[in-house]
């Protein structure tokens, strides 16, 4: 039997390597980490309409590129569930699939062709970014005070890609896309 101490008001036992697997915590830790693979595959499904419907070539392959990334941290999420004895499993994420409903709708109101529809994948695109960020960069934290420090170390590999990511988008917007999509 393992020793245990006290870590909550609650009493939640946690073992000495830091782990605390049948916490009510450890349950939501993995049912978000769920909800972001849902998100993530969602969103590999939606990155190859935006690259199509981008009209800048430098856009596009922003798209192209992210599309490969996000498979990279479907990968990364499937280790994770390994890493924690859990099975990889989806659950919806309403707010992945508002934001790429956003993303579609940008496609349907703006002309082909134009840079004012870039500007508006970009912005859609950096919606995604900034709801990744906050994910990935909370569940980093919540592995870290588990203890769950090879996890930690994954998410945040990924929390940095998404980051990266936000700011290439950003140089796109700033360097070529809304200025001359301001002229249009």
């Amino acid at each position: 039997m393992a020793t245990t101490t006290k870590t909550s008001a609650k009493g939640a036992s946690k073992s000495r390597t830091g782990k605390m697997e049948n916490s009510e915590f450890h349950e939501f830790f993995v049912d978000e980490l769920k909800d972001i693979y849902w998100a993530e595959k969602h969103l590999s499904k939606a990155l190859p309409k935006m690259k199509k419907a981008a009209t800048s070539s430098e856009l596009a392959d922003a798209f192209e590129k992210h599309a490969q990334e996000t498979n990279d941290h479907i990968a990364t999420l499937e280790q994770v569930f390994q890493l924690l004895d859990e099975k990889a499993q989806a659950k919806k994420c309403d707010a992945m699939e508002g934001l790429v409903k956003e993303a579609e709708s940008i496609i349907e109101d703006t002309d082909s062709g134009t840079l004012i529809r870039d500007a508006g994948l970009i912005l859609a695109a950096q919606k995604v970014e900034h709801y990744e960020i906050a994910t990935y960069g909370t569940l980093v934290v919540f592995a870290q005070n588990m203890g769950h420090t090879d996890v930690a170390e994954l998410l945040q590999f990924t929390l940095d890609n998404e980051k990266a990511t936000d700011v290439a988008l950003t140089e796109i917007a700033v360097n070529a896309v809304n200025e001359q999509a301001a002229a249009e």
